[in-house]
């Protein structure tokens, strides 16, 4: 095979894993941002995205052949982005919150870290208690645990002191 011929067949190559690639992203990154604003509060979320698409882009050909590509990666957008402040998860934009109780986001950070990203995935994302036990290497009742149970119920449900 000459030089050019290999240049072709490299070049073909690319695009065929460049559009893979970008039809993943075009489903996970959604995702991916929604679960990692509950992990590492709306400030450093984008950051949190970016850190993980990139090592899912440079590690494509391992990533791709995943079970769970989005919960590895949840991780990997974790481990690279470390907290420096104290975590906001909503914005102090009283214009762009949503439309929840006043005190969730107090009662949320005041969860220890892994349950508050066991509920936000849950609750907040919609994952399976078996996406969220292998993201956060868990087993699924304990997982069922921090999601469902009566200290994580009334944190989030009693009514904010007046």
């Amino acid at each position: 095979m000459s030089g050019v011929e290999g240049l072709v067949v490299c070049e073909a190559v690319d695009i065929v894993i460049g559009e893979d690639f970008e039809v993943f992203v075009r489903d996970a990154e959604p995702r991916l941002r929604r679960a990692l604003i509950g992990a590492v509060g709306v400030d450093r979320a984008a950051d949190a995205v970016g850190e993980a698409l990139a090592y899912a882009f440079a590690h494509w050909s391992d990533v791709r052949t995943m079970d769970n590509p989005v919960g590895f990666l949840y991780r990997v957008g974790q481990s690279k982005s470390r907290p420096r402040k104290r975590l906001r998860l909503l914005r102090a934009d009283p214009v762009r919150l949503p439309d929840v109780e006043p005190g969730l986001a107090d009662a949320l950070a005041a969860l220890p870290l892994s349950q508050r990203a066991a509920v936000w995935l849950a609750h907040g994302c919609d994952w399976s208690h078996a996406e969220i036990a292998e993201s956060l290497q868990v087993s699924t009742s304990t997982v069922a645990f921090s999601t469902d149970s009566p200290p994580f119920v009334t944190a989030t449900t009693t009514p904010p002191s007046r």
